[in-house]
């Protein structure tokens, strides 16, 4: 799946900074990219994981919201552009073990003074791929959360699924086990450039679900597209969105294509044999292209990469770039707990062994300054093409203006935005290359720092 770090997926390459503004080529080269947090990953310790320990057993903001990310890692095939962390070829056997230990890993959080009775606004089910397990165990593990968590006033529950791996009667356990927005990574309709990009779905499969997502009458269905994958082109872009258009989705959501270090395609960029991924330039010119027809259609910008129907909402997305806290569970997942961001484990068998053992699996970890609080959240929150000032002068007693005065002028001057003293709003050209501009806002000690 395709969803990014932003909902709180592992991302687990080591990806360059964001490129500086002004100094971009418009090739694609190896490196992160799209910005999910700040400070940047890289920057997360070992040595730090008693913070978050310790920010566990204390009473959390009773203001702050409370989301669950949980993480299913298991996909039919690793698509050549992935970067995420996803396991293929396990068996029933390796799924079931799976799902106790995320059950048990939600129970051991539970009984922790910052989890235990705290309400979840919000759950997100990621991967790797959420409907490659099976509606029984899909069931099993949303009872026994429930059974741990505090779930009755959930607002959105997010599911991602693959088209090939649903069948009417899982779409209809998914359904059931209160799921309210269900995204489909469909990322293109040619079947020539799926095959190619290692997707394991067909534009067959994706007509086949469609009927069934229809008459299961979810509240919001989304779509996932790519701009730039291998073999595409003008001609199989502009089908693809009139074909998800077609399908009439609540929202689509398009993300140009990046190259993190550990996709199929980055070794071999790295090994001298171009994939062929389309350039910058082409593919911020495929991205303005489906929002203008998605606008034309009736769709509002909800962030530089979504498109809803007016009235449409993202609980998990907003209340994450709000400074929500997340409790991160499973493989990878990550999560943030009263101003502090961690990690757990990113392999499989030393996470399932410390959870199976009673203990805690987490593994690197970061306490945020209260400045760096105010940067991580202006700099996710401009991903909506807007920041409103006093927002920041409310929550903060920080007036962002007079902060970040420079970087303002410079992107004005560079018409990537325009400011008065009450809001900043991006430009169109601004909202196309959003990530490149975030970096500009970064203290110095994280400007030369891997992402991830």
């Amino acid at each position: 799946m395709s969803m990014r770090g932003d909902d709180g997926k592992p991302v687990t390459g080591k990806g360059e900074p964001a490129t500086a503004l002004g100094v971009e080529t418009s090739e694609t080269g190896v490196g992160s990219n799209f910005v999910s947090n700040y400070p940047p990953y890289s920057t997360w310790r070992e040595d730090q994981v008693s913070r978050v320990e310790r920010a566990l057993d204390e009473t959390a903001d009773p203001d702050a919201s409370f989301g669950l990310y949980v993480h299913i890692p298991f996909c039919r095939k690793r698509c050549k552009f992935c970067y995420y962390m996803v396991l293929t070829e396990k068996t029933s056997a390796d799924i079931q073990r799976y799902v106790d230990a995320v059950l048990r890993n939600a129970e051991l959080y539970s009984a922790r003074a910052a989890v235990a009775g705290r309400p979840l606004k919000f759950v997100y089910f990621g991967g790797g791929t959420p409907s490659f397990i099976s509606a029984r165990h899909m069931r099993q593990l949303v009872a026994g959360l429930r059974a741990s968590l505090c779930w009755d006033g959930v607002q959105e529950v997010t599911f991602e699924c693959e088209p090939g791996t649903l069948t009417h009667s899982k779409l209809q356990a998914i359904r059931e086990a209160g799921v309210t927005r269900l995204s489909l990574g469909i990322q293109n309709f040619n079947d020539k450039i799926l095959e190619a990009n290692g997707r394991a779905h067909s534009t067959k499969e994706i007509y086949r679900v469609a009927p069934w997502v229809r008459e299961l009458d979810f509240e919001q269905v989304n779509i996932d597209l790519i701009a730039g994958l291998v073999g595409e082109s003008w001609d199989t872009w502009k089908e693809s969105v009139d074909k998800a258009l077609e399908l009439d989705p609540d929202s689509v959501t398009v993300y140009q294509m990046e190259l993190p270090y550990n996709t199929i395609y980055s070794r071999q960029l790295l090994d001298g044999s171009d994939p062929g991924v389309a350039d910058w330039n082409t593919k911020r010119a495929w991205h303005e292209y489906a929002f203008r027809t998605l606008a034309d259609t009736g769709y509002d910008v909800s962030s530089a990469y979504t498109m809803v129907k007016p009235g449409g909402r993202f609980v998990y997305r907003d209340s994450v770039w709000h400074g929500s806290d997340l409790l991160g569970i499973g493989v990878s997942s990550f999560g943030h707990i009263s101003g502090v961001h961690y990690q757990n484990l990113s392999r499989w068998e030393p996470y399932l062994q410390k959870i199976e053992a009673g203990e805690s699996a987490l593994d690197r970890a970061y306490e945020t300054t209260p400045e760096e609080r105010v940067t991580r959240e202006m700099i996710l929150l401009l991903k909506r093409g807007y920041l409103e000032v006093d927002y920041f002068r409310g929550k903060y007693s920080v007036d962002i203006l007079e902060r970040f005065g420079d970087v303002w002028g410079t992107l004005r001057d560079q018409e990537m935005l325009k400011y008065d003293e009450d809001r900043i709003e991006l430009t169109g050209e601004g909202l196309l290359r959003v990530d490149q501009l975030l970096s500009e806002f970064y203290a110095e000690q994280y400007r030369d720092a891997r992402y991830t």
